[in-house]
């Protein structure tokens, strides 16, 4: 699969972090995804119905770092995968959670975990 959404730099305030202060304060969270797909028939059509409408996803991702949270972005980065996995027209997805203000003593300018996962044939 060659065909490809890319939605990238989606901010949401979280609450993610094994240390209680992170759950307390909250920090911002960066979400990048990259959906693959055959993009042809929304192309023949020029119609949102035949392709995923990225405003709904981005929704829809954002409930999800704005809701329960978690203490390992690996696990918000999963659940954001099953988001994207929901529509069966997605063959896989990719995500990567970054965490720049995460609680490293040193300078650093982000972190970040990517997962990719393929829908089950």
């Amino acid at each position: 699969m060659t065909d490809r959404i890319t939605l990238t730099g989606l901010r949401a305030r979280g609450r993610h972090g094994v240390y209680d202060f992170e759950r307390e304060q909250g920090q911002d969270f960066v979400v990048d995804v990259v959906l693959e797909l055959d993009l042809g028939p929304a192309a023949r059509s020029d119609d949102v119905a035949d392709t995923v409408h990225y405003g709904e996803l981005a929704d829809r991702l954002v409930a999800v770092v704005t809701g329960d949270p978690v203490d390992l972005i690996e696990t918000l980065a999963d659940r954001l995968l099953d988001v994207c996995l929901t529509d069966p027209r997605v063959a896989s997805a990719t995500v990567t959670v970054h965490k720049p203000e995460a609680p490293v003593p040193h300078t650093f300018t982000d972190v970040a975990v990517t997962m990719t996962r393929g829908r089950a044939r």
